[in-house]
């Protein structure tokens, strides 16, 4: 069995085990879920040879240990000012601080939702979307719930992904974070199916902090799974601009790296600052 069809097999049995589920807990017919928005949609540069320039226009510049300051924070805010990155992405305490620093700016604030495990409550990461959002998030990355996935259960899994883009549709873009290196590609083709049909805006790669990271191989089935109308976001290892650059000819059109400063100033930057994703 060849890729498309495995594709197509897969993604028929997720639409009847969901369809299925629905019917069984509400038989009211479904809307189909809004058309997401994607703020930069899949790459027109695929294939083709990607400048620095543009490369650092799709970056999050990442920022998620847990000892970190908030003179760093400032700092990384500043730094994506200076550079002109994407967004900062940020835990969820720092979203606050990072909105004022960057008021007046043209970068947005991403933040993280069940990070990095996914093994929160649906609940749970509606409340942390919805506070994010009220203190200046522009952009959530959601993992979704790995353990579920893994079990099968597919609808638990959707409503999940539903919750969160509900939650933030006409305020904020959603990510789905898969952890793709705990992942068959069967489950990542579920996952990235199920993604699309919950309304989310990205689909990507990995936390930074499961293992391994993006691969080119992964970011492209994601890209041809969710196809062009959502965002994939390789993020994970990404920390030179070589592998940057490789991604985005993947089929990526953001990418999470704690290693920005780097990639734009090809390697001069402070490369080691925030090691680690």
């Amino acid at each position: 069995m060849n890729l498309d069809q495995l594709i197509e097999q897969v993604t028929k049995n997720v639409l009847s085990k969901i369809n299925e589920s629905e019917r069984v807990s509400d038989p009211r017919p479904k809307e189909p879920p809004p058309a997401a928005t994607v703020r930069d949609a899949a790459p027109a540069t695929q294939g083709m040879l990607i400048t620095p320039a543009e490369i650092v226009r799709k970056i999050d510049h990442t920022l998620l240990k847990p000892d970190v300051t908030a003179a760093e924070i400032v700092r990384l805010c500043e730094e994506a000012k200076t550079y002109g990155f994407a967004t900062v992405c940020v835990n969820p305490y720092w979203v606050r601080l990072a909105a004022k620093t960057l008021s007046g700016s043209k970068v947005g604030v991403t933040t993280v939702v069940g990070f990095p495990l996914g093994a929160t409550s649906t609940f749970v990461k509606i409340a942390e979307a919805r506070d994010a959002i009220a203190n200046g998030a522009t952009e959530i990355d959601m993992v979704i719930n790995v353990g579920a996935l893994k079990s099968g259960d597919l609808d638990t899994v959707r409503r999940d992904v539903e919750g969160v883009v509900q939650a933030c549709r006409g305020q904020a873009v959603v990510k789905v974070i898969l952890e793709t290196g705990l992942l068959t590609e069967e489950e990542k083709i579920k996952a990235c199916s199920i993604s699309k049909m919950a309304g989310a805006d990205f689909v990507k790669t990995s936390t930074g902090f499961g293992p391994g990271g993006a691969t080119v191989e992964d970011v492209a089935l994601m890209r041809k799974i969710v196809g062009p109308e959502m965002g994939v976001k390789a993020s994970g290892g990404v920390r030179d601009l070589d592998t940057a650059r490789n991604m985005i000819a993947a089929g990526a059109n953001r990418i999470g790296t704690s290693s920005g400063v780097a990639i734009a100033t090809f390697g001069k930057g402070d490369a080691g600052k925030n090691d680690g994703y």
